[in-house]
């Protein structure tokens, strides 16, 4: 696998094949990577709605009428559609859950490394629970860390992809009772097969040179 070449050939599918499904197994591959992407303090603030039938893709697709219209196609036509999601709070409690999930899956040696891990974890929360004071801002970070984990994922499945903001969040918030929940819709990525007269599947990929964009200390 060559991760350079992966990047490279994927790109923002524009026109979906809407006859072509992705398996089960790759699937179930996207949603693994779902779980497993990082984030901050282990925080995974998250959750996902996934549509993989036409039902389900129209009620998503309630966010992408006027003035996103050209986005329902997308929506509609793709084989799996993922509505991303973000926490709004970040509660003791909640922080107490992860800590206590990683200490069932082993993470910690003795007490003494699960009540460190639990200090940690609050001090950094605490930074953008009190200090800064942007939550919402923060969950939402760490849900983007999510969606480039599963475009580059997908492009090494050879499944095409799509990440779409263009939608309205409000409308979808609503649909899905997200803020009820303690949820905000942050953005939407469409996944399938390219159909084969998408304009920007054949057109060269376009980036600022390497010295535009790093600095080598």
């Amino acid at each position: 696998m060559n991760i350079v070449e992966i990047a490279k050939n994927r790109y923002a599918t524009k026109k979906f094949a809407a006859d072509k499904i992705i398996s089960c197994s790759d699937f179930e591959q996207i949603k693994q990577l779902l779980r497993f992407s990082p984030s901050s303090i282990n925080s995974q603030p998250w959750h996902f709605i996934i549509a993989d039938n036409q039902a389900g893709k129209a009620r998503i697709a309630k966010g992408a009428q006027t003035p996103y219209n050209a986005n329902e196609p997308k929506i509609m036509d793709a084989s799996h559609v993922i509505l991303f999601c973000a926490k709004t709070e970040i509660s003791d409690d909640y922080l107490l859950k992860v800590t206590e999930q990683e200490a069932q899956d082993g993470r910690f040696a003795n007490l003494e490394g699960k009540e460190m891990a639990m200090k940690v974890r609050r001090f950094y929360a605490d930074l953008h629970r009190k200090d800064w004071d942007d939550v919402e801002c923060w969950t939402q970070k760490q849900v983007y860390l999510n969606i480039g984990t599963i475009l580059l994922g997908a492009g090494a499945l050879r499944i095409d992809a799509v990440p779409i903001e263009g939608v309205d969040l409000d409308k979808l918030d609503q649909e899905f009772s997200l803020l009820e929940k303690g949820l905000k819709a942050v953005a939407v990525v469409a996944l399938g097969y390219h159909a084969e007269d998408d304009f920007n599947a054949t057109l060269p990929k376009s980036r600022f040179a390497e010295n535009d964009v790093i600095t080598v200390l």
